[in-house]
């Protein structure tokens, strides 16, 4: 297949180019300016509201990833904007300049997130219930709503809506390590706050999936059939690593610490159900938070 990958050089485009390029497909990448270019790289600039649409003629799968990382430092007002913007405007720009092709691709998968779904608890969220509140939960919402003008085209539109991805490099557990490997792992406020994972074997197995299997659209849930509390996650890594998660921290720390960010990530409890991926048939790799932490920290 053709395939158009925006997001390339981030943890997941890497890992998915890898894989894609086992399987022989023929791959393109949206680069910004100033970013080498070639063949295999169409330019656009988003910020500009700008791209090179007469080159996005016949692709067969366009997959896109591109977004301000959220959890880098505190959230300034112009980092909320640019969170925002880079997700809903990125949307905006590539869903219209496919929109306009004679020979739009024949799917879509759009990284969107778990956030969708705001902090809800113990309630188990499957693609069908309700969106949340706070900054990611509206965010998300616009940003999923952004790819609505393909609605009228031949392209299938898939909202990949991705939990905490567990890699061996990069990503939110290799800022976990240190502390744990310390000794100074512990709980988060509670612990009783769900986290909805991923292990990024998954991940690309699931976009693979997703692209081979036409029933599913829409919002589909990206996680774990097997959501774990703060405190199940601690206890665990703890585990693997052989180190003891006693160094619990508490909320306002968290608060003081990284500010509004606590609430919607940290402290946030999602527990997301994967209901389309079991009713299409998707085996898990590692449905069990130990067994994948084990083979991705190769212990």
């Amino acid at each position: 297949m053709r395939i158009l990958i925006s997001g390339a050089s981030g943890l997941i485009g890497t890992a998915l180019i890898a894989s894609f390029s086992k399987a022989n497909h023929e791959i393109t990448k949206l680069t910004r300016p100033g970013q080498p270019t070639g063949p295999d790289a169409i330019v656009w600039d988003p910020s500009a509201d700008t791209i090179d649409q007469a080159r996005l003629e016949e692709f067969d799968v366009v997959v896109h990833l591109a977004g301000e990382n959220v959890a880098g430092g505190r959230w300034s007002r112009a980092k909320k904007e640019r969170i925002r913007n880079s997700r809903v405007d990125g949307t905006s720009l590539l869903a219209n300049g496919l929109k306009g092709l004679k020979k739009p691709p024949k799917v879509f998968v759009m990284a969107s997130a778990t956030g969708y779904y705001g902090s809800r608890g113990d309630e188990e969220l499957p693609e069908s219930s309700a969106p949340g509140s706070g900054l990611l939960a509206d965010v998300t919402r616009e940003w999923e709503a952004a790819t609505d003008v393909l609605a009228s085209t031949s392209t299938r539109v898939v909202k990949l809506r991705i939990g905490i991805v567990l890699a061996s490099k990069g990503g939110a557990l290799s800022k976990m390590l240190l502390p744990f490997k310390l000794g100074l792992g512990g709980k988060f406020g509670s612990g009783r706050q769900y986290m909805s994972w991923i292990a990024m074997d998954d991940l690309i197995g699931i976009i693979h999936h997703v692209i081979a299997n036409e029933s599913l659209s829409g919002p589909v849930n990206a996680v774990s059939p097997m959501p774990v509390t703060n405190r199940e996650f601690t206890k665990t890594l703890g585990l693997v690593l052989r180190r003891p998660t006693i160094a619990a921290v508490p909320s306002f720390v968290l608060r003081l610490a990284v500010g509004e960010m606590a609430d919607e990530m940290l402290l946030l409890s999602a527990r997301v159900i994967p209901q389309k991926l079991a009713e299409s048939g998707y085996v898990f790799l590692y449905s069990d938070l130990e067994k994948a932490l084990r083979f991705i920290l190769g212990r």
